[in-house]
């Protein structure tokens, strides 16, 4: 198999400006925004009760306690309580709606993205982790939603709160609002500190979530790998590494946030300190009520409460921020190039031509290089030649998981670039040295093949592939639950249900990339028997390491380097002693018993 450059993730760009990214997380909001607008009118409500309390509260003391009036403290009481209320109603109500708009947002979110990676080319996924990409869709998308659910909410009102609370803070008396304002540009400062530095660990930390969960799903998956060859040791120091990477940008980020609610906190004692002592002075020179001081000290803490929140949320949305950038990454990236006036194909007869063909996965070298070759309708032609060939290519040009650099490629005469993908795969299959099964009953998985076929025509396509006596066996027959790993059948059956599959598609070209590989000899009669009755009738290209799968191949051809050296059938290249004749004598002879 040729050789595919792979990289830990995709590379972010720090974006020039973050606000674009919060403008394009509300644009997910903005089809809701009359809703929004009803929020907002809740959110202004609540605030304003919020505010209404504190002067009430003083003003029962300048009017009801000072002057001992009961029934007008009890009225003052029941008045206090409707505020309550009316201020804990409208909160409900509005984190009640907002959790529906914004889970809207991510689930729009979530398909915008998962339908965009259906769109990307094969080598998107060469060079990107599978766990990275999963933690796309589910940690950064979930940091998102969580912001969404809260922060937009507490934003409108912690920005009303402030607002309000400082007029009624000057209505009251504008001598202790310039009080409780001195401590405001040491705290303007100390923020804006702590957050130029919080948002670039906030994004290196969603990185190395995104890595780590990459390398958890990769070492999981090759347990058995790692377990072998007793590398146990070295995925454990990898993790850590990892790990610690995580932690050190996780604490940074967290640590430098942690100031904040320190910070506010400090400056809140400051301000109440210096209101009470001015306040008192005022009260003894009677310039103010006590109530107005009581009520200015409720005020001075409302007007520290939002500026807190303001930055806790602040920081949320930095996280979101971050998360919201990845997941824009993959939306961005563009979608493979997909013909504008695609040739419409009806029925083919499978005639394969390569016409002077080169590719490369990188520009260092040619994987292939000016391959010529042809299958003729109904015919089997075999690919062989060491490792790192260009075997593998071929077919992947075949199924345009990528397009030649130079040369074409022709189904029936028709250049196959010049169609869909869809058109085009529609009449291909393939059976893969490691067949990959859904989760879901094996009646299912075979179906993929065609997902409207009747259940009688699963079973004809099981039966034919050899796969019918195994499966009717099975305590649930078809419908037994596989996994993804195919748990609970051997290699040899799930390579049988996957010809089944390719049986049941019916395509006009075959591709067997090594499917008998790794497969007990027994096993290896009944999924030959089936592969022959899969290529019957159909052009078929085999890639194969077992002379059984290859000898009876119409034509042969022998790769090295990226190019074909020799071409034949087994007999005649035999005869030539050349490099096939090297390869059989080294290797094929020792897999032919």
């Amino acid at each position: 198999m040729a050789k595919r450059r792979r990289s830990h993730q995709v590379a972010p760009e720090e974006p020039e400006n973050p606000w674009l990214t919060v403008k394009r997380i509300w644009s997910y909001l903005s089809s809701a925004k009359f809703m929004i607008g009803f929020i907002l009118i809740l959110v202004a409500t609540s605030t304003i009760m919020a505010l209404l309390a504190p002067y009430l509260l003083g003003y029962a003391i300048d009017h009801y306690l000072i002057d001992y009036d009961p029934p007008g403290l009890l009225r003052l009481l029941i008045l206090l309580a409707l505020v309550y209320l009316t201020m804990a109603a409208s909160t409900w109500l509005q984190h009640f709606l907002m959790v529906g708009i914004s889970q809207k947002a991510i689930y729009q979110m979530r398909q915008q993205l998962f339908h965009k990676l259906h769109q990307l080319p094969v080598k998107f996924f060469d060079q990107s982790q599978q766990g990275d990409l999963m933690s796309r869709l589910t940690n950064d998308l979930d940091v998102v939603s969580e912001t969404l659910n809260s922060s937009v909410i507490e934003l409108f009102s912690s920005v009303l709160s402030l607002v309000g609370t400082l007029i009624f803070m000057l209505v009251l008396s504008p001598l202790l609002t310039v009080v409780s304002l001195l401590t405001t540009p040491v705290l303007y400062f100390g923020m804006k500190w702590i957050t130029n530095r919080t948002r670039v660990y906030f994004r290196k930390q969603q990185e190395s979530i995104g890595d780590l969960n990459g390398y958890i799903e990769e070492v999981i998956s090759g347990q058995s790998v790692v377990k072998i060859f007793s590398q146990e040791e070295k995925a454990i120091e990898e993790f850590e590494q990892k790990n610690r990477e995580l932690r050190e940008s996780g604490y940074y980020a967290q640590a430098y946030t942690g100031f904040i609610p320190k910070l506010l906190n400090a400056l809140n004692n400051v301000s109440f300190a210096l209101i009470a002592f001015v306040g008192g002075v005022l009260a003894l020179n009677q310039i103010v009520t006590v109530g107005v001081i009581v009520t200015f000290t409720q005020y001075s803490r409302q007007f520290t409460r939002p500026l807190r929140n303001l930055a806790n949320q602040f920081n949320s949305l930095l996280s979101a921020i971050a998360g919201a950038e990845r997941v824009f990454e993959i939306l961005d990236l563009p979608d493979e190039e997909e013909t504008t006036a695609p040739e419409q194909w009806g029925e083919i007869k499978g005639e394969i031509k390569f016409d002077h063909v080169s590719f490369s996965y990188d520009d260092d070298e040619e994987t292939i290089d000016n391959i010529c070759l042809s299958a003729n309708p109904g015919e089997t032609i075999a690919l062989v030649g060491p490792t790192g060939a260009g075997k593998t290519t071929i077919i992947s040009l075949i199924s345009r998981f990528y397009d030649p650099d130079q040369g074409v490629i022709t189904i029936d005469g028709y250049d196959i670039t010049k169609t869909t993908r869809q058109i085009l795969r529609e009449k291909i299959s393939f059976v893969l040295q490691d067949p990959y099964l859904f989760n879901g009953s094996i009646k299912d998985n075979i179906r993929y093949g065609r997902l409207d076929a009747t259940d009688e025509g699963v079973i004809e396509a099981a039966k034919l592939a050899n796969a019918d006596s195994f499966i009717t066996k099975l305590p649930n027959s078809y419908e037994t639950k596989l996994s993804q790993e195919g748990g609970g059948i051997s290699q040899g059956q799930k390579q049988l249900i996957s010809i089944a599959r390719a049986l049941l598609a019916d395509p006009k070209i075959l591709i067997l990339d090594e499917a008998t590989s790794s497969i007990d000899t027994v096993t290896e009669l009944k999924i030959q028997d089936a592969l022959n009755r899969l290529m019957h009738g159909r052009t078929s290209i085999v890639i194969a390491h077992r002379l059984n799968t290859i000898q009876n191949a119409d034509r042969i051809f022998v790769m090295k380097d990226g190019q074909i050296i020799e071409h034949g059938s087994h007999q005649s290249l035999l005869e030539k002693k050349g490099f096939y004749f090297e390869l059989y004598n080294g290797h094929f002879e020792d897999t032919a018993s």
